[in-house]
């Protein structure tokens, strides 16, 4: 095999990685909710996290590994690009493995599910630095394409609409227990439209759409 046969090969491998990720990204909300639905019952959980508890778990634990090992194998151009695919294999590795707390915990469970909260906010920053930092980078010595400026415009909505779901997430944590918000779900849903959004953004990168003619 000639040294551009493999270097070809080895380009549409990053590229199937890449929507690999995506398309795990895209799916696991709807996936999590209609197994569910089918196996058990149709009630939305209170957060993605909390499907651990719900026979959809093995679903949610192995996406998770999923990703977190596609990261790690991942290889951009930059050492940045392998060091933040390290860090992100270690957030999305943690999140499955140390559970959200459940319902009436005992101290220890409590503490797992603050180790949670700390690996699942760390793979989103991690998600969105992707987005906004590493996938728009541009080669300063040629004239980015069409396809590739409106991908860049793909991945700064969906690296700033991460860190808005987020940001939200995060105020919910100071609204009182009882308020009504929480009959909607709202960190399941914002945590969904991250997922989805983290998605969209290693799907268009794989070039499975905005591919450059």
């Amino acid at each position: 095999m000639s040294h551009s046969t493999q270097n070809d090969s080895l380009v549409l491998s990053y590229l199937g990685l890449r929507k690999a990720i995506g398309v795990i990204g895209i799916l696991l909300p709807f996936v999590l909710v209609i197994g569910k639905t089918i196996l058990v019952d149709s009630g939305i959980e209170s957060s993605i996290s909390a499907y651990y508890y719900t026979v959809m778990r093995d679903v949610f634990v192995g996406s998770l590994c999923a990703i977190g090992i596609f990261l790690m194998s991942y290889r951009g151009y930059e050492w940045i690009d392998e060091v933040a695919g390290k860090i992100g294999t270690i957030f999305a590795i943690g999140t499955a493995l140390f559970p959200t707390s459940p319902q009436h915990a005992d101290t220890l469970r409590i503490f797992i599910g603050q180790l949670h909260y700390v690996f699942a906010m760390g793979l989103f920053l991690t998600l969105a630095f992707y987005s906004l930092k590493l996938f728009r980078k541009t080669n300063p010595k040629q004239q980015p394409t069409l396809q590739k400026i409106q991908r860049n415009m793909v991945y700064t909505v969906c690296g700033y609409g991460i860190l808005t779901c987020i940001a939200l997430i995060i105020l919910t944590a100071f609204l009182p227990v009882d308020s009504l918000i929480f009959n909607w779900q709202p960190v399941f849903w914002l945590e969904s439209l991250a997922i989805i959004l983290f998605g969209i953004s290693w799907f268009v990168k794989g070039e499975a759409i905005l591919k450059d003619k």
